[in-house]
């Protein structure tokens, strides 16, 4: 007979089950952000399922990162958008690199 493996869904509480203790000894704002870091790692379960990794919990972590860092490219979108309201305004090209004439 096979063997049993146990489900990604599965396998996602059982990750943040053995994190428990650690959750625990947080800060309530950083046990916060780590639930929002393993909500955000049970949107990707499907695709970790089709990876069907040795290790899920790395397969967790790099969905977690691939949110984060979703996050930062509409962020920094957002702040491209400002900038260039902002230059539109003063009319003065700016470039990233360099500091501004006035600072």
């Amino acid at each position: 007979m096979g063997r049993t493996l146990p489900t990604t869904t599965q396998s996602w509480h059982e990750e943040q089950e053995a994190f428990s203790r650690f959750r625990r000894a947080l800060r309530r704002s950083d046990q916060l952000a780590l639930d929002e870091l393993f909500v955000s790692a049970r949107q990707h379960l499907a695709a970790a399922a089709y990876a069907a990794n040795v290790l899920p919990m790395e397969t967790f972590l790099l969905a977690m990162l691939l949110e984060e860092h979703k996050m930062i490219l509409r962020l920094c979108n957002k702040i491209e958008a400002l900038n260039g309201r902002l230059e539109d305004q003063n009319s003065q090209p700016e470039t990233h690199y360099l500091p501004r004439q006035d600072d």
